[in-house]
């Protein structure tokens, strides 16, 4: 790779990352992760409203509460 950052490359680029002996590196990659984990949850609870899931519904998919997944997400409804 020349000159890009292999943490916003690829889900290999920072899983390879994370795992480097470098821990500037890693805890870059642990970041990235949370991140793209964040923007996957917020895309996944908002298609599965869309679709009818009930918040405990959701909850019980990402093994939380009800109250936790509602606190977080319930503004996009």
């Amino acid at each position: 790779m020349t000159g890009t950052d292999p943490t916003t490359d690829s889900a290999d680029g920072a899983l390879a990352a994370a795992t480097a002996d470098d821990p500037a590196t890693g805890l870059r990659a642990v970041r990235s992760l949370r991140v793209l984990a964040d923007r996957l949850e917020t895309l996944q609870v908002g298609r599965a409203r869309e679709l009818g899931w009930s918040w405990q519904d959701i909850a019980d998919a990402l093994g939380v509460s009800r109250q936790a997944v509602h606190q977080k997400h319930h503004r996009r409804d």
